[in-house]
């Protein structure tokens, strides 16, 4: 199943386009995001918390999306549990 598209920042440029997607078969929200400054990546990097590793598994990303892009978040969340029903 192709991905669900949610969103695009709307204050992208040409060139930036932080974006909401949703994975309905594997039940994922899927970002696109603006990159970490080094200095933030390491900070994730170095977090300590409960269930969580320090560093960043070479699998996985930080990625940044601008809080504007919050409400198509929700609606990504609403569809990832729809699909999540659909499949129940």
């Amino acid at each position: 199943m192709p991905l669900l598209f949610i969103g695009i920042d709307p204050n992208t440029g040409d060139h930036e386009s932080p974006t909401v997607w949703v994975d309905q078969e594997k039940q994922e929200l899927v970002f696109q995001g603006w990159k970490p400054s080094p200095e933030l990546e390491a900070e994730c990097a170095a977090l300590e918390v409960p269930g969580h590793a320090v560093g960043i598994p070479e699998t996985e990303a930080v990625v940044r999306i601008p809080a504007r892009m919050v409400p198509m978040i929700r609606e990504a969340c609403d569809a990832v549990e729809r699909a999540a029903v659909d499949v129940h």
